[in-house]
């Protein structure tokens, strides 16, 4: 009797601004933050060749997008408006766009007006991390933008989403959340929809390894999956060390989230999640064997 496999390659196709590009394995989001506070490059925030330096070695090291975002969203943060959006983000997208015109970029806002203003300028994918509970005009424009939605859940917004955490099962939860999303988003007329599951967005550490565990069950929406693990708080807490410390335990969460169906890594290191992922492959077919 042979041994059936089940593990199944992530294959999925995204049509871009006239352009359909199919991937036959799991890819890499480059994270790139316009923002002057984030614990990764805020010291990049007022230098756009340095930034651009960054790009490239992200696109070197393999990553398949680059996620480009002017607004913090970290537990507590404080918004600001979309013209102070703009205003950070425009300038890097366009000077990516200009010299990596190939490269994939997508907008990491929930203001619908920095979405439309992004997919102008060179972006070709929104990623909008509130799913259009924000701005209830975004879920609209993204439909007649006729471009790829990543659609997240988050516990309220992120001001607040650490505040008042509260699920009676987080799993079944967020499953119904995007059961419903991807009903609303389909009526809208959004033809490309990625799902993302928001570790940490409104999740305890707990909840957050019981979404990771039960990762699988969102591949039955028959949707490219996004994971965003990158050096969170549920690693670098759970083994009391500094997000700046946290690569190793970033390495070994997406590597379990491959193996649970993720589709797109969203990462700070993409050389390392790039390898993840070439391993994970190997892994893979040595099974189909």
């Amino acid at each position: 009797m042979g041994i059936k496999n089940t593990i199944s390659k992530a294959m999925f196709t995204l049509h871009c601004k006239g352009k359909i590009i199919k991937f036959d394995s799991p890819i890499v989001m480059g994270i790139i933050n316009a923002t002057p506070d984030s614990f990764f490059e805020g010291h990049l925030y007022d230098k756009p060749a340095e930034m651009l330096v960054r790009a490239n070695q992200m696109i070197q090291d393999g990553a398949s997008i680059l996620d480009i975002g002017g607004q913090s969203t970290r537990p507590g943060s404080q918004r600001i408006s979309a013209q102070e959006e703009l205003d950070r983000v425009m300038p890097v997208i366009e000077n990516i766009h200009h010299h990596y015109p190939n490269t994939l970029i997508s907008i990491d806002t929930y203001y619908s007006t920095v979405a439309k203003e992004a997919i102008l300028a060179g972006a070709s994918i929104v990623n909008d991390i509130s799913a259009g509970n924000i701005d209830e005009t975004m879920i609209d424009t993204v439909a007649a933008l006729k471009t790829p939605y990543i659609c997240m859940h988050m516990n309220t917004r992120p001001e607040t989403m650490q505040q008042d955490i509260s699920y009676k099962d987080v799993v079944n939860e967020v499953f119904t959340f995007f059961e419903e999303k991807i009903n609303l988003c389909t009526q809208a007329g959004i033809e490309e929809l990625i799902i993302d599951p928001g570790f940490g967005f409104g999740k305890t550490a707990n909840q957050n390894f019981q979404l990771l565990n039960s990762l699988s069950i969102f591949k039955s929406f028959e949707k490219p999956l996004l994971v965003g693990l990158s050096r969170k708080s549920m690693i670098y807490n759970s083994l009391n060390i500094n997000s700046k410390q946290a690569i190793n335990g970033t390495t070994v969460l997406n590597s379990l989230a491959l193996l649970n169906g993720a589709s797109i890594l969203r990462v700070h290191d993409v050389k390392e999640a790039k390898e993840s992922i070439t391993l994970m492959e190997l892994y893979k077919n040595a099974a189909l064997v």
